[in-house]
């Protein structure tokens, strides 16, 4: 009697699992297929996708590039704008007067002209002579402040790649782990589905079948968990490849082996300090600012210019010659002003003792 109920036993047990193995993963025995998780874009309607090929569609792609690129272009103009003091202004005028008969500027001034009756056209120039040194130190600390551009805009490339491999393996990561999930609740299913068979033939209890049915849930909640894990994966690596919107990928697992970095702490972080972008660029930085505050300081002394005028009046009062002509040497120099020049020098001394105290805090957050 019990060999017969033991061949009963073997025979369920081999039946039920013929059976459920003739059950499709994707939609197990007992699920009902509206409220199975939804299944991530079929592979076929995705991007393939290397990481060489995230990078380079990031740097293609991602706007704080274009930002940063634009900037340094920027940035080199305003060296330009600097230089424009070495030449001369050079501008063209044109003067019609109809005034009242014996009018006088009365007020505004200390000299009393007369105003003439006049129509005239001239020419001025003037010219930088000497401002010993100022125009100088602000065309350094523009220059110095366009290498630290550039090499912002290097660093945020540098930073983009980064993200893009970052984004690009959370997301291979996270796809992974959505297999795996999808083959727990296959398994779990199985064994859900073996259980209910048995418990309708005598063979289980019911507490095995809540238990198996427990881990069938716990499985799909795992599922759920994986797909929205694997779909942010996806919208942050969609975000850094430029894209407005989420993206379908077919990612590709790189089949070449990292190295990992050498095991010597001292030597990689003088190889930081060396080479990343972003402390050459905080030291043009500090380099632009000391510039700039000698310009500042400069202030204190004189402005030497040479002016020249010429033109011509073809008609006008009696008294005015049918041409002029003239030319001088102008010196500004500051006496009192409030005390605007000594505070902006001042100024510029502490913002450049600042530029060299970011100078020594990113060095120490690097290493």
């Amino acid at each position: 009697m019990r060999s017969k109920t033991f061949l009963i036993v073997l025979g369920v047990t081999f039946l039920t699992a013929g059976m459920a193995a003739q059950v499709p993963a994707a939609n197990p025995a007992g699920t009902n297929s509206s409220q199975a998780p939804a299944q991530p874009a079929p592979a076929s309607a995705a991007l393939r996708l290397t990481v060489q090929d995230a990078e380079a569609l990031a740097l293609r792609n991602n706007p704080q590039v274009f930002v940063y690129r634009l900037l340094a272009m920027a940035s080199q103009q305003v060296t330009r704008e600097a230089k424009s003091n070495y030449y001369p202004n050079i501008y063209g005028s044109v003067t019609a007067v109809e005034p009242q008969p014996g009018s006088r500027i009365a007020a505004g001034a200390l000299n009393n002209p007369i105003i003439y009756e006049r129509v005239a056209a001239g020419v001025t120039l003037a010219q930088l002579i000497t401002d010993f040194g100022r125009t100088n130190n602000l065309v350094a600390t523009a220059a110095l402040r366009a290498k630290a551009s550039n090499l912002n805009a290097q660093a945020t490339a540098a930073q983009i790649k980064l993200a893009a491999d970052q984004a690009f393996y959370n997301a291979l990561q996270a796809n992974a782990e959505l297999k795996v999930a999808e083959q727990t609740v296959s398994a779990r299913q199985l064994v859900s589905d073996q259980i209910t068979t048995l418990f309708n033939n005598k063979l289980k209890s019911q507490l095995d079948v809540s238990f198996a049915n427990a881990n069938v849930s716990q499985a799909k909640l795992l599922l759920l968990d994986a797909q929205n894990n694997y779909q942010a994966a996806l919208s942050v690596l969609s975000e850094i490849l430029g894209s407005s919107s989420q993206q379908q990928f077919d990612l590709v697992d790189p089949e070449t082996q990292l190295n990992p970095p050498p095991d010597a702490v001292a030597q990689l972080v003088d190889q930081a300090l060396n080479n990343r972008p972003e402390i050459a660029a905080q030291d043009y930085e500090y380099q632009a600012a000391q510039r700039f505050q000698k310009a500042e300081r400069d202030l204190l002394l004189p402005d030497v210019r040479v002016l020249g005028t010429v033109g011509s009046v073809p008609t006008g009062a009696p008294q005015l010659e049918s041409w002029y002509g003239a030319v001088g040497v102008n010196v500004n120099i500051p006496i009192f002003n409030g005390f605007l020049y000594p505070a902006r020098s001042r100024e510029a001394a502490l913002r450049a003792q600042a530029s060299h105290e970011q100078l020594r805090d990113l060095k120490d957050r690097i290493a």
